[in-house]
This record gives structure tokens, sequence and C-alpha cells, in this order.
């Protein structure tokens, strides 16, 4: 199998829930009956990523992947992606037929976004897709449509050139026939929940403040200590916007996140490939020591995050599988006693106990009357022929304990292993 045709596939494994796809047809639904819409057919590489931007739009009621400007071949995904028709001229190219209300965005101000969505210097290729199918091509349905491409593309160009890029290589041709794709690619990032979104654009805008690029950022604080970096898209990304959901906006931990562009990695050392979003990259004093291509569900991400920090340790081993501190253990020791203050995940930096509900139970294992509400969730556990509630931080899942009903005064017991926890005094 051809190398672009399995990135395709890897990437495909990939985008958005499933709501995302009603929310097109709630868009078009939305509209008047007499509104007027046009449409317009471009390619930018797979249609996959460029279908689901281009839908994300206000103004855009649909947006429909498919195969144009092709003779001789076959509009099928099959035939297209042929050895025989990687470098045919003649091949239809992977394309997207926008239908749009041209009242609330213009044509112009689509074809500006289409052009910042990709890198149309590049010739029958994106990144490392690469083939005739992948050209950059605008097929229009009138000569107004095609005098504002050409007017679009002329604009772009001397901003491209300032920023160092060579000469735009996008065709612009009247369309004469659109094939929709089969009905797997339709909505294909929606279908595909757990993946990443090709970003192969420049960074460098139509921007009303003249600002070209996407501004350049200081990346000095990376350059010491272990941190989280990851690749956002510059355009909608729905894997991005998942993962920050589900994971980077509940974290709080001592390895600081950080979000940057592709265009914005200046000074770091980066060995993983920059063009899929999101991207999670390790870094040590500036260096990566492990990359991540896609979402990451938390599990995954805490997982990862935990080999990272904790390595080859008891805290990694009773948090991840489900080991115990040895009582009266070191960091018991040290826990047993600290100052006013609120116990943390020592992962995520989440509020897990506070020391107002710490009680010394002789056990030999730190002991609460309850957890911070919302904190922990509780799991049966029924292993070595017992029966137990085994406790488990909420938003790192990582394993903390158990609770028993035998606390003070009829309260439970959680008792908690030291080793996955920090400490933060109380200000």
């Amino acid at each position: 199998m051809a190398i672009s045709s399995l990135l395709k596939l890897c990437a495909g494994a990939l985008l958005l829930g499933s709501t995302v796809g009603t929310t097109v047809q709630a868009k078009a639904d939305a509209m008047p009956a007499t509104t007027h819409l046009d449409s317009i057919v471009v390619g930018a590489g797979c249609f996959w990523g460029v279908e689901k931007r281009f839908e994300a739009m206000d103004g855009v009621a649909d947006a429909v992947s498919g195969y144009a400007d092709g003779t001789g071949v076959e509009p099928t995904y099959r035939a297209i992606t042929q050895r025989r028709n990687q470098h045919n001229p003649n091949n239809h190219a992977e394309v997207v037929k926008i239908s749009f209300n041209p009242a609330v965005i213009s044509l112009t101000t689509l074809l500006q976004r289409y052009f910042e969505m990709h890198d149309p210097t590049q010739l029958n290729r994106q990144g490392n897709d690469i083939g005739t199918q992948y050209r950059s091509i605008i097929l229009t349905n009138s000569q107004a449509q095609y005098d504002t491409a050409q007017q679009v593309l002329a604009a772009y160009q001397p901003l491209l050139t300032k920023a160092g890029y060579g000469a735009i290589t996008t065709q612009i041709k009247p369309l004469r026939e659109f094939f929709p794709a089969e009905q797997y690619h339709q909505d294909y990032i929606a279908k595909n929940p757990n993946g990443y979104c090709p970003d192969h654009s420049t960074g460098v805008r139509f921007a009303s403040d003249n600002k070209l690029q996407t501004a350049a950022v200081d990346n000095s604080a990376l350059l010491s200590g272990k941190h989280i970096l990851v690749i956002d898209s510059e355009s909608y990304c729905p894997y991005c916007e998942k993962f920050k959901a589900d994971v980077g906006n509940s974290y709080s931990g001592d390895i600081s996140l950080h979000y940057r562009y592709a265009s914005q990695l200046q000074g770091l050392s980066i060995s993983s490939p920059t063009w899929a979003t999101p991207t999670i990259i390790l870094l040590e004093n500036g260096k990566e020591v492990f990359g991540r291509q896609g979402y990451l569900s938390p599990a995954e991400f805490y997982l990862l995050l935990g080999k990272f920090k904790l390595g080859d340790s008891e805290a990694f081993n009773v948090a991840f599988d489900e080991g115990t501190d040895g009582r009266f253990c070191q960091q018991y020791e040290i826990f047993k006693n600290t100052p006013d203050g609120v116990f943390t995940d020592k992962l995520s930096g989440a509020p897990l106990f506070d020391t107002r509900d710490r009680f010394d139970s002789g056990t030999g294992w730190l002991s609460f009357t309850k957890a911070v509400n919302g904190a922990v969730i509780e799991k049966p556990d029924n292993r070595y022929g017992m029966r137990r509630t085994e406790i488990r931080a909420k938003v790192s899942g990582i394993h903390l304990g158990h609770v028993f009903n035998d606390g003070p005064n009829g309260r439970p017991r959680y008792c908690i292993n030291a080793t996955v926890l920090d400490f933060v005094p109380r200000s």
C-alpha cells in the first residue's frame, strides 16, 4: 500500500464525535426556504479535513467530499488511489463541494479561508500525501467565481512571498462535473472520533491588522526541565477541541502543558512530524523525548504522563498497577503531619483530600473521613478473595487506595497511598 494511503488510513482512525454529523443538517434546516445558496468546488489535499473545516464555518450549509477534474479514470476512491494514477495528470482530484449562503459568508472570504488552510505552493501533494489526487485546485461555476478566485490568489501570493514561500500552484478552472465520494468518506472525521487532523497550513493569513503570520512565541521556558507540548491547529480541528475538553482543560499538574502551532516551535528540538493536530510531545530541556500523533483519551494521556514523570517507581506501580505503599513508608511519614492544606493528584494536580478530614488510623497509611467533593470515583474490587471498594482519582483515573466503613464516629475511612499524592499548603 502507498505511504500516502497508509497515512490516510491512520489519519482516518481519528476526528470528532457523532453529534458533529448532525450539525451541518441543522445549519441547513435553519436557513429559510427562500435562501439562495451558491456552491464552489475546491481541492486542498485529503478531503476529510477540508470537508470538516468548511462545515464548521458560519454560512456554509453543506460540504460534500468527492472527485473532479479527471478524465479516463473512474471517479472512485479505489481507482484514483491505484499506483498507476499517483502521478497521472488526468487523475481526479479529491475535492469538496461547498454549498454556502453568500449573504452570510462571501466567496472572497471562503476562498481566503481555503488558501489559509493548506499550503498552495506544494505541487500535487500536501505533506506526506503525494500524488495528483492531492493537487490544490479551485473549480468554479461561473466567470464571476473564476475572476474572484484569481483575485484572491493574486492577493495571497505576495503574503506568501514575504513569508519565504514559493509560487502558488493552485489551478483555477471551470467545473466540468462533480462526483460525490462513497458514503463512508462523507463526514469521515465525525464518524471516527479518536485521531488527528492533517494540518498543512502555512500560518500566513489574510489579516486585517496586517499580521501576515502567526505570532512568534517565546519558547525559552521550555528549554529547562520537563514540559508537555501540544501542537494545535491554526484552523478548526475537532480532535484538538476534544482533547482540550477531555484532558487539557482539567489538567493542572506541575509539569506545564503548552499549546503551540507548528509554526511556533522555534528553538525546540522536535523529531516528530508536526503536521498532525493534535500531536502530544514530551519535552525535557527543550528536546523531544516522546511524541504521539492524534487525540489521546484521559487514560492514555495520564499513562503517558505517569511514565514521563514517575518512571519505574513505587508511585507508578501504585497509580497504574493498583499496587500498595508499604506501611509507614517514607512518603507517609512526610505527609502524616503536614500543615493545613490539600493533598492533590500527583499527575493531574486536582485536589483530592483535605488535611481537615485527615486522622491517624494507626494503620500506616494516610486516612481521611472523606474526599474532596466530586474528586474521586468508587469501583468494586473483589480481588484476592476480598470485597472492597477501590478509590480512583476522577480526573486522571489513577488508583489511590480503598474506602472502608470503620472510620471514627461511624464515618468512612479512606485508606490512601501517599506516593500518588502531592501536598499544597493552604494559602
